[in-house]
């Protein structure tokens, strides 16, 4: 296998090594996909997943939602606008790796300041290059995302039995709580605003805590800092607290609102901590605002549940319309998403609304809980990578606060 012609993964692929493999995708099942490896050397286990989004692999590579998960990328020319310090979601990685049909080219962009491999092995990232990705698609679309390994030697060494073992081992997000993994560690004040071509980030006037401006209390349970730059554009002076934050911590910031942020693992497993605080904050009215994991635990605290998805949804093009209560007006929302555990609109409890779905699979996207300023939604109205269609979300949630 050459590094500059990577063969396809054939249906049944070959277990024996071929000559110039330099990476391996080892699944729980004993399935071995042969590849060029790049970026960082070393091998990680964990769910595999994939993306469908064209551009934003350096958004989505950063985004602490990914947080135990290897990304498939469907679209085939990943890497051909190399990465850029400001294109980060966070300041380091969050995902395991991924897995490409082709190799990165040469970066074609003037923002460039490395290559995606050099950036990804800096960020200890590994990728694999040379697998059939359309195969490996269809078979988490039919199959359910897999457990697995993705490695990378240089030299082409590896432990097949070991790895094998690590995929086998590793118990699934299921009952995963990872956002204790990915918060921030300590409360801090949010000043950057949105990203504009040629003067980079804007920088906000509200600082000081007797600003005119609301104050919105952004809970971190694996947060991408564009929600907190969009929270900022909107108007908010806005306060960044660890994922553990108590109730009586967070009253005594003396917010105007909540916002609770996407983050990855099993929504059930963070609500252990987090739903005792939301129905708190739910009970002495003060206004909430939740995305993508949020979303998941403003539901569980107003008596809903969720559940496992089969493949979940990931990337920037999901419809989804708007069909209820503040929302009810059916106007169609181009998002873009990232979660595999989703709210049961069927376990909504009297006063929680369901708001949008999904018109990909009907699944629950955004609920509001009645009598109260509190409302959520599935996907990521800040994109990044993704159409900017929702954040008018943004603007109701600070626009609202007093």
């Amino acid at each position: 296998m050459a590094p500059a012609n990577p063969s396809v993964a054939p249906k049944t692929p070959p277990q024996s090594q071929p000559a110039g493999a330099t990476g391996v995708l080892v699944l729980a099942d004993g399935t071995i996909l042969w590849g060029v490896g790049y970026g960082a050397s070393g091998a990680g286990v964990g769910e595999i997943c994939f993306n469908t989004s064209m551009t934003g692999y350096q958004e989505i590579l950063t985004d602490p939602s990914y947080a135990g998960q290897i990304i498939t990328f469907t679209f085939p020319h990943i890497g051909n606008v190399g990465a850029n310090p400001e294109d980060m979601e966070r300041e380091k990685r969050a995902a395991i790796g991924c897995v490409t049909r082709e190799l990165p080219t040469a970066p074609s962009s003037f923002r460039s300041t490395q290559t995606l491999p050099e950036w990804m092995a800096a960020q200890g990232l590994i990728g694999l290059a040379g697998i059939d990705t359309r195969a490996l698609t269809r078979r988490i679309r039919d199959g359910g995302a897999p457990t697995g390994v993705v490695a990378h030697h240089p030299e082409g060494k590896f432990d097949l039995d070991k790895l094998l073992m690590l995929a086998q081992g590793w118990p699934g997000l299921e009952g995963m709580d990872l956002a204790k993994t990915v918060t921030r560690e300590r409360q801090g004040s949010w000043d950057a605003g949105v990203w504009h071509l040629g003067s980079g980030y804007e920088v906000s006037n509200h600082k000081r805590a007797d600003d005119a401006a609301p104050h919105v209390v952004a809970v971190d349970y694996g947060a991408k800092d564009n929600i907190f730059r969009n929270l900022v554009k909107a108007g908010a002076r806005v306060t960044v607290v660890p994922a553990k934050t108590s109730l009586d911590e967070i009253m005594a910031l003396r917010p105007a609102g909540v916002f609770l942020s996407n983050g990855p693992g099993d929504p059930a497993a963070t609500g252990d901590y987090a739903v005792p605080v939301i129905r708190g904050l739910l009970e002495r009215n003060i206004p909430i605002f939740g995305i993508c994991l949020g979303h998941q635990l403003l539901g569980l605290a107003a008596g809903a549940k969720t559940v496992k998805m089969h493949q979940g949804h990931r990337g920037a093009n999901h419809p989804v319309q708007r069909v209820g209560g503040d929302f009810g007006d059916g106007v169609v929302e181009i998002t873009s998403m990232n979660h595999g555990f989703a709210v049961d609109a069927s376990t909504l409890p009297a006063g929680v609304v369901e708001t949008h779905k999904s018109l990909f699979d009907g699944s629950n996207c955004g609920i509001e809980v009645t009598g109260k300023q509190a409302f959520s939604v599935q996907y990521h109205p800040e994109a990044s990578p993704g159409p900017q269609d929702s954040f008018y979300l943004f603007e109701k949630f600070v626009g609202g606060l007093k």
